[in-house]
């Protein structure tokens, strides 16, 4: 099932955050990488720039956690986490294409590291086109507020649907 998260749900989001960002622990540069991956400060901050989460339960359990944000005349995939023993089941795909049913904006982006190859992939499946390094940088500069380091060591995907 899945469900809009509230503020009653802000432990949860950060837990799945956490417990499932291990996952880029020694792909993406050493630099990039914190424990914890998101704190409680920096997720306060999405969540107070618009970012909207969405949660997939089972058994009353979240397992996995996605953001929407619009973005001006985008709208932004953002902080997409599947628990380590839940991934590859389908439930991120599932998240996702939920999350594109709200889109009020034909264009859609997502961001993700580099080195994380799986995640691209992910996003290709799901007819997400991998930007050029000028219109990535160009894209992150205008939707995101990230580091420098971030914007270097990220790619942006984005997906043109023909109608809302």
């Amino acid at each position: 099932m899945i469900r809009n998260l509230g503020s009653q749900d802000f432990g949860t989001v950060y837990s799945v955050v956490n417990e499932a960002a291990v996952v880029f622990k020694g792909h993406i540069s050493e630099d990039c990488w914190k424990e914890p991956y998101m704190s409680r400060e920096e997720l306060k901050e999405e969540i107070n720039a618009g970012v909207q989460f969405y949660g997939y339960s089972l058994d009353g359990v979240v397992v996995a956690v996605m953001g929407i944000q619009p973005v001006g005349d985008m709208t932004l995939i953002r902080h997409a986490y599947t628990l380590s023993k839940y991934q590859h089941r389908g439930i991120g795909a599932e998240l996702l294409n939920h999350l594109l049913g709200l889109a009020e904006t034909f264009n859609v982006l997502v961001g993700t590291w580099t080195d994380a190859a799986w995640a691209i992939k992910f996003y290709q499946d799901h007819g997400f086109q991998l930007q050029t390094r000028t219109q990535t940088n160009n894209l992150l500069h205008k939707y995101w507020h990230i580091s420098e380091r971030q914007v270097e060591t990220s790619v942006v995907l984005k997906l043109q649907r023909v109608t809302r």
